[in-house]
């Protein structure tokens, strides 16, 4: 029965994690293109508050029942799946650290511009830019990881 709870937890924070990655990802864009200041401080703000409620539990959530469900099985962590996923989940962190400090700038400057009627400045447009490069590597590896996952290739 534990081994089901976990697998379930499992795959619930997997769904939470890329469907809060993708759904985040999707409004900030089509917000950003709006170029509607009031709309973009609105949108960044629950996009924060959408990272810290959902994207976080499940960032820790993931390893956690990951671990329990290798040490369940008898796995050693050292199986080349295992590891590539790991290593996987690391550099999807690499990029979503950054990203969150650049969600929090992009809301501070936007909420900032609009309290002072002024367009958005350059220093959002930079910001945008990066948070939309470090976008392509997480998503591409929250899929791999899950292809890992299903497979275990290797």
């Amino acid at each position: 029965m534990i081994h089901l709870l976990l697998k379930w937890l499992h795959i619930i924070s997997s769904t939470v994690l890329f469907g809060t990655g993708a759904g985040i990802a999707f409004f900030m864009w089509r917000t950003h293109r709006s170029q509607d200041v009031r709309v973009i401080a609105a949108v960044a703000a629950d996009v924060v508050r959408a990272d810290f409620l959902f994207t976080a539990t499940a960032v820790v959530v993931q390893p956690l029942t990951g671990f329990l469900l290798v040490r369940e099985l008898g796995l050693p962590v050292t199986l080349p799946w295992i590891h590539a996923a790991i290593w996987l989940y690391v550099l999807v962190g690499c990029c979503w650290l950054p990203v969150v400090w650049l969600q929090i700038r992009m809301r501070d400057i936007a909420r900032r511009a609009v309290a002072e009627g002024v367009a958005l400045p350059p220093e959002y447009h930079r910001y945008f830019k990066l948070w939309f490069l470090l976008g392509w590597p997480a998503f591409a590896g929250v899929l791999a990881i899950f292809w890992i996952m299903i497979a275990r290739p290797f």
